[in-house]
């Protein structure tokens, strides 16, 4: 099988698994709503809000300094996997101990301005942790698995833990209601501690399933030796904390906007527009979805090949077909954005907040096309990452992250009040090109690919000029995105047939 193809299947193995993996989501919010008081999924949004930080901190950027050390000391390749997995571990140690030191303010901070039990929040407090310390104990292990190219591994426990995590809520939520209702085996028992609506089952479900996922990955696990080298520890720490700012700087860039809309706002609309804001972003979730599962596979696989002799010309012929298809994805995309509305949201519209109309709902619309386009420019700035990643340069990777989530602090504060969440959605775009840009420049000074610019702009400005026409110009029709999305698909391939048959057929 030639390179492109290993690569392209198992970008789809993680895709499959992605996908699944948000579509769980989807599943588990009309349980929530239903199973759950108001007060309780605003509970469970709540220590959910600050998880991705907390996460980023707790993996340190091994899982990308993991990858790099493999390339860069192939020889020693059992010392790499234990100074990571050890990295992380004492990381998360620490972490652990600062908690429960400090675990009833950390218990008062969470409770504050809410009339609930103590007892209540000690026990999320302690199954939120649960789920934190054994996620991060699963970094290098999953990171391990993506290395050793063994993509249908990682979706089977990834897709096992979304399972267990449906089925435990299940139980909780509904079928220990069953069972107690209708009297059946064990209704006693289960009378005597359940609580119907209570949060903590579904704190518990998910404590639960992160815990089996340890479990799940014992065969990685117990190959960790206890044997480190402190002398390759300095330097895979100077290698990964500037990854681990950078990841901060991201997550930030990703979900201030939502906050400062929030906070920004008058309070009679802030919530309407957070609400409107935060329904249409979802349908950018394809291409989102797609972005982290390109992801999945490249980092191991760009680390993997840096040593052969033409990797640039490999790197720079998949950033051509990445651009390709998300290019593709994003003309889909919009030409269909009104089926996907009704489809994925329109049924949701009065859950979601009940100042929604649909006239409002839909003018929401309107941040589809830069949010597209933003996740587009992060995709081609995650391949364009390869280059302080090798060079071991990933200061780098800390400026340019810092300098998006600048930008996206300074002007949503000067653009949020005058308008709103289409500021925000604009804004995102901005920041993800300017840190598209700022790659490829330094890149090209520091560590040149030859990446085809003049090509991959035009397939870029041809998807622009196709989405300005099917979205604004011809008022989303169906009929007419949908005849620009084959026009658009149908010239990528009459200008790509002879490179994809000599790929198809090696």
């Amino acid at each position: 099988m030639s390179t492109a193809k290993k690569f392209a299947g198992q970008t789809a193995i993680y895709g499959l698994s992605t996908i699944i993996s948000r579509m769980i989501y989807f599943v588990l919010t009309p349980i929530y709503t239903r199973a759950l008081p108001v007060g309780g999924n605003g509970i469970f949004t709540a220590m959910y809000a600050n998880a991705s930080i907390v996460n980023a901190i707790l993996a340190f950027g091994m899982e990308t300094t993991y990858f790099r050390y493999l390339q860069k000391r192939s020889d020693k390749r059992q010392q790499v996997y234990n100074n990571a997995f050890g990295l992380v571990i004492a990381v998360t140690l620490l972490f652990l101990i600062f908690c429960l030191l400090f675990l009833n303010p950390i218990i008062s901070y969470m409770q504050a301005g809410v009339a609930k039990d103590h007892a209540d929040y000690t026990f999320y407090v302690k199954c939120f942790l649960v789920i934190l310390v054994a996620d991060a104990f699963c970094v290098i292990p999953f990171a391990k698995i993506r290395a050793d190219g063994r993509p249908l591994k990682y979706a089977f426990v990834k897709c096992t833990n979304i399972l267990f995590v449906v089925l435990f809520n299940l139980f909780f939520l509904f079928g220990v209601p069953f069972i107690i209702r209708h009297h059946l085996v064990g209704s006693e028992w289960m009378a005597g501690w359940y609580r119907p609506h209570w949060v903590g089952y579904v704190f518990l479900a998910n404590a639960a399933a992160s815990v089996f996922t340890i479990v799940l990955l014992l065969p990685e696990v117990i190959q960790l030796k206890l044997k480190f080298d402190v002398s390759m520890y300095r330097e895979m720490f100077v290698y990964s904390w500037p990854v681990t700012i950078a990841s901060i700087s991201y997550i930030i860039n990703e979900s201030l906007d939502k906050n400062m809309l929030k906070h920004m706002l008058p309070q009679a609309i802030s919530d309407r527009d957070v609400g409107i804001y935060g329904t249409c972003a979802k349908i950018a979730i394809f291409l989102s979805i797609f972005v982290q599962a390109f992801r999945l596979g490249a980092e191991p696989f760009f680390f993997s090949h840096a040593k052969n002799k033409n990797s640039g010309d490999t790197y720079a012929r998949i950033m051509n077909y990445f651009v390709i298809t998300v290019a593709v994805i994003t003309v889909g995309v919009v030409a269909n954005v009104d089926i996907l509305a009704t489809v994925i949201l329109g049924k949701h519209i009065k859950e979601i907040n009940h100042h929604l109309v649909p006239n409002v709902f839909w003018e929401g619309l309107g941040v589809i096309p830069p949010l597209l386009f933003g996740y587009l420019s992060l995709g081609i700035y995650m391949n364009l990452s390869v280059w302080y990643k090798l060079s071991d340069q990933t200061k780098y990777g800390l400026y340019i992250s810092g300098i998006g989530a600048i930008l996206t602090i300074i002007l949503n504060w000067v653009f949020i009040p005058k308008y709103s969440y289409m500021a925000s959605a604009w804004i995102s775009f901005i920041a993800y090109v300017v840190m598209m840009v700022l790659s490829y420049i330094w890149g090209q000074r520091n560590y040149p690919i030859p990446y085809n610019l003049k090509k991959n702009l035009i397939y870029i400005i041809i998807a622009a000029v196709f989405v300005y026409l099917s979205f604004y110009i011809f008022n989303h029709n169906i009929f007419i995105g949908n005849a620009l999305f084959i026009l658009f698909i149908a010239g990528a391939y009459i200008v790509e047939q002879k490179e994809l048959k000599a790929i198809l057929r090696r």
